[in-house]
């Protein structure tokens, strides 16, 4: 089980400065939401060589799954998305579901999130590269995200049956969309490739909220877990204060 950071936890500065960061925090990698910002994509891949430290995660440059008259504009995305982690060395891309589209059922609006990811699993056939569904809490943060319950997620990604499509699961939105995180995150293990953690309320550092962080991670831990779990979240306190502190308090107790 590694650590990773995400763009944003040193507000203004590039993803460079993150990677330097992540190296000298001795974090696993960065996660970087909007690669087709960073510019020359050879460049930066040599960048990170430098560095010893590079791009974990990045996302996909649409995020609507359930609305099947926006698949090709998706899949167009996606082909994009691939072929920038395989300059950058990106193994993972998050992507969001897309908005409840009212008035349609949800029966069918799943059937086309499966068969979209399935179309999607199919580009993935061939490469290193997991695309990875993260359901988002629609309590505080994003209201009308249409996946939110875990377990629904789970048999989305059954029902998809590729080892290229998985969860991103997010402890932050599943205490808030249903609690019972630590049987959650261990139930669907085998469905879930990344983990991302944030204290509750306020989503801010782990050890700032209700989340018994050493228990969760543990757990994870105990399913075999060898993957990335991801600090996405705000801090408190200074960023590198704030990581020593994480990292001492509770990464060393796991």
């Amino acid at each position: 089980m590694q650590y990773s950071l995400c763009i944003g936890a040193y507000p203004g500065q590039d993803a460079l400065y993150h990677l330097r960061k992540i190296k000298e925090h001795g974090f696993g990698g960065l996660e970087l939401y909007a690669w087709w910002q960073l510019g020359d994509l050879s460049a930066f891949a040599r960048e990170q060589e430098k560095i010893g430290a590079g791009i974990i995660a990045t996302c996909t440059k649409e995020f609507n799954l359930v609305d099947p008259a926006k698949r090709e504009d998706y899949l167009a995305g996606l082909r994009e998305t691939i072929e920038a982690c395989r300059v950058l060395g990106t193994r993972s891309i998050i992507t969001q579901t897309g908005a409840v589209r009212e008035g349609v059922p949800r029966e069918e609006q799943r059937d086309a999130m499966v068969e979209t990811l399935k179309r999607c699993a199919q580009l993935l056939e061939g490469t290193d590269l997991v695309l990875e569904v993260e359901p988002l809490n629609g309590l505080v943060d994003h209201p009308g995200h249409f996946l939110q319950a875990s377990g629904e997620s789970a048999e989305v990604i059954d029902r998809v049956g590729s080892d290229r499509v998985k969860l991103v699961f997010d402890v932050y939105h599943q205490q808030i969309t249903e609690g019972n995180v630590i049987r959650n995150a261990v139930q669907y293990a085998p469905q879930i490739n990344h983990y991302h953690i944030a204290d509750n309320p306020g989503r801010k550092q782990p050890g700032t909220g209700e989340l018994n962080y050493i228990n969760i991670l543990r757990a994870i831990r105990d399913t075999g877990f060898n993957g990335y779990v991801g600090l996405e979240c705000g801090y408190t306190t200074d960023t590198d204060e704030a990581l020593l502190r994480f990292k001492e308090e509770i990464a060393s107790k796991v």
